[in-house]
């Protein structure tokens, strides 16, 4: 009998891949905080992760992953970019916590399968 990982990790396998997907993103907004006319995106989480879940994209992870949103700037400025810095910085902050997390729920799953495997 084998294990199906996918089914015993439940929705963390595809959080953490989307979380790494957004770490990307968010990373690509900071680098190019002083480039002229760059406009900065992010990609709906929640959203994404339901369209993931329900299967609606063959290769595990949604296409709005490839198709980010552009962000709207509280402050835009004249050369036209959108990043604003504190902004970017609470989202990879916020997301790479969300990150730990899951990994950390996943480590317990993997875990707990590893004494069920040992009969503990």
């Amino acid at each position: 009998m084998s294990i199906d990982f996918k089914q015993a990790l439940g929705t963390h396998a595809n959080t953490l891949a989307l979380r790494a997907e957004r770490t990307k993103i968010l990373a690509s907004n900071i680098a190019n905080e002083s480039t002229p006319g760059y406009q900065a995106r992010d990609i709906d989480f929640a959203a994404t992760l339901r369209q993931t879940e329900a299967g609606e994209d063959a290769d595990g992870l949604s296409l709005d992953t490839e198709d980010p949103k552009y962000r709207v700037p509280f402050h835009p400025t004249q050369d036209g970019n959108t990043v604003e810095l504190g902004v970017e910085q609470a989202a990879f902050s916020q997301n790479a916590s969300d990150f730990q997390t899951s990994l950390t729920f996943v480590n317990m799953k993997l875990r707990g399968l590893a004494k069920a495997i040992e009969g503990r």
